[in-house]
């Protein structure tokens, strides 16, 4: 088995203020209530968020003139992040070390199924079901590969959308879902720190490169912007975007947090990665040159 882990892990914004307002998700009676943690953890992200937007971050304009890219820096950009690794695997679970890899995606359809904590009301549960059916709509667009939302108990993509107490009692359906996954692996989904606000693990069997099976976290005490972020970043690097590079601008796979939504260069980098003219397994080596090829044909010498 191969796995890639990303996750969505931000520097915290510079202010940080506890008077700021807080607003409340309306729960109905069914409900069941959030821990005191959890709530704790609800208003902090909430000022998180607030902070980002006042410093002009978590944009949403998909990356405007104040960030131009060319094709070369589209193939660069696109040879870091998907053909390198932000974690590696080691005998005491993963690493937080830059490693070369190879070109990664799915090859059969990607079935989306979407798992909601006991503590997520109804009215938040259709909004988040609404959202990501749109963005898997998006994806199979750009990439021409089937994506959809679908039953969970078909899903070989599953999204768990958990509060803090509900993340930590994971281990069951991780276990049964990705089943090769180690203690301390599973560890690392279920006892994740403030600091990551999300995160996805993909599973390819044996050295295929072809990505089987995915599994994202994303905490339910996000608001809604930061939700809707990591709804974009995880699944897209569950696709095959795996790394992190902070010269990647406009980008979502730039933990510097500027861009919340997948910008106009991601959707490209989506658009390289499932071209036919690549094949799961290319070194980076093997595939910049193709790479460069595309890139040109998609915006030439564009700037």
């Amino acid at each position: 088995m191969a796995l890639a882990l990303a996750g969505c892990v931000a520097t915290t914004p510079a202010t940080d203020r506890p008077d700021r307002p807080v607003t409340a998700t309306p729960r109905t009676s069914t409900t069941p209530s959030a821990s005191a943690e959890s709530q704790a953890l609800a208003a902090y992200f909430a000022q998180i968020q607030n902070d980002f937007i006042a410093q002009g971050m978590l944009r949403t304009d998909g990356g405007g003139a104040d960030a131009p890219f060319t094709d070369r820096m589209l193939t660069d950009n696109f040879i870091r992040i998907a053909l390198f690794d932000e974690y590696e695997r080691t005998a005491g679970g993963l690493v937080q070390r830059e490693i070369s890899s190879t070109l990664r995606r799915w090859t059969g359809p990607v079935r989306v199924g979407v798992n909601f904590g006991a503590t997520v009301p109804e009215s938040r549960r259709a909004t988040d079901r609404a959202r990501l059916a749109s963005y898997l709509a998006r994806l199979s667009s750009i990439t021409g590969h089937p994506i959809a939302l679908t039953d969970p108990a078909t899903a070989n993509f599953q999204v768990h959308i958990v509060n803090e107490d509900e993340r930590r009692a994971l281990a069951p359906a991780i276990r049964a879902f990705l089943p090769d996954l180690s203690p301390v692996e599973v560890m690392g989904l279920t006892n994740l720190p403030r600091s990551t606000y999300c995160i996805v693990y993909a599973v390819s069997e044996g050295s295929s490169s072809v990505y089987k099976r995915a599994f994202a976290v994303i905490r339910a005490e996000h608001p809604d912007l930061l939700r809707l972020s990591c709804m974009h970043e995880e699944i897209a690097q569950g696709l095959g975007l795996a790394n992190d590079s902070p010269m990647a601008r406009p980008s979502i796979f730039n933990d510097d947090e500027e861009y919340a939504l997948l910008t106009r260069q991601d959707e490209l980098m989506l658009k390289i990665l499932y071209d036919p003219r690549l094949r799961p397994g290319m070194t980076a080596a093997e595939a910049r040159p193709i790479v460069a090829e595309i890139a040109y044909e998609l915006i030439g010498g564009e700037s």
